[in-house]
């Protein structure tokens, strides 16, 4: 062998060496370049979550919802609750502001009778003492027999023989013209709640008509009085004085539907 044969053969081997690890290293920088996720940390993928996991989680929700449910129930029933005891407080003060009406209303009524009772009372107590004084007043007047004769002859002969006919009220005989007395002496002892007797009072007969005195004024009859009367009337029944018809009249307890024009004087 010669010397260039060695020295070809030297050169080869060297480039050789030289070559092969240059191009392994240059087929691994291919390889990172093709697998870039070999040298570096894989990314963390999702795991799918476990069918069982997911009915668990549904489970949740469900327990979640039905809690939201019965508590909105139970505010509900509280507040229907709350409106039902309100409606009710409503209800008993309403009841007991009626009653306490009802109360107010039945003490006027009681309060009211107690007045009526007390004014009845007491116009009982005038009456009752009116015909007291009357009474007295009659005894004191007691008439002799001569006056009763003549009191008696003059009603008698002023006895009707048919009422009907014989009488005339006042707007037949053209209006009352007489003495009027004053309201508050007329509310005090004439009417019909002012009966009086005309016996013991004092007596006269002006005109042939028969004329009597109470209470300060004289009363003089001028109709005759109806024939189906007591012949005594004037001796035993009460009698009374009222304004009617636009005049005055004597009526007879025992009848009252038929008044006796009179006429009143001072």
């Amino acid at each position: 062998m010669n010397i260039n044969g060695i020295t070809s053969t030297a050169v080869m081997s060297l480039l050789l060496g030289i070559a092969i690890p240059a191009y392994s290293w240059q087929e691994q920088q291919n390889e990172k370049q093709d697998h870039p996720g070999q040298q570096q940390s894989k990314p963390e993928q999702k795991i799918k979550p476990e069918p069982q996991h997911a009915q668990e989680q549904q489970q949740r929700n469900q327990d979640q919802q039905h809690a939201e449910q019965q508590q909105q129930q139970n505010q509900n029933k509280q507040q229907q609750q709350a409106e039902q005891q309100q409606q009710q407080n409503q209800n008993k003060q309403h009841a007991q502001q009626q009653e306490q009406q009802n109360q107010n209303k039945q003490h006027a009524q009681q309060q009211e009778q107690q007045n009526q009772n007390k004014q009845h009372a007491q116009q009982h107590a005038q009456q009752q003492e009116e015909q007291n004084q009357n009474k007295q007043h009659a005894q004191q007047h007691q008439p002799t027999q001569q006056q009763q004769r003549v009191e008696q002859s003059a009603w008698q002969e002023h006895r009707a023989r048919s009422w009907q006919s014989d009488h005339r009220d006042w707007q037949q005989r053209g209006g009352y013209h007489g003495y009027r007395i004053p309201d508050d002496r007329y509310r005090g002892y004439f009417g019909p709640d002012h009966g009086f007797r005309i016996y013991g009072l004092p007596f006269m007969v002006v005109g042939g008509y028969p004329r009597f005195q109470y209470e300060g004024y004289w009363f003089s009859t001028v109709d005759p009085w109806p024939e189906d009367w007591a012949n005594n009337w004037y001796d035993t029944d009460d009698v009374y004085v009222t304004y009617v018809n636009n005049g005055y009249y004597l009526f007879n307890s025992r009848y009252p539907n038929v008044g006796i024009a009179v006429s009143i004087s001072m």
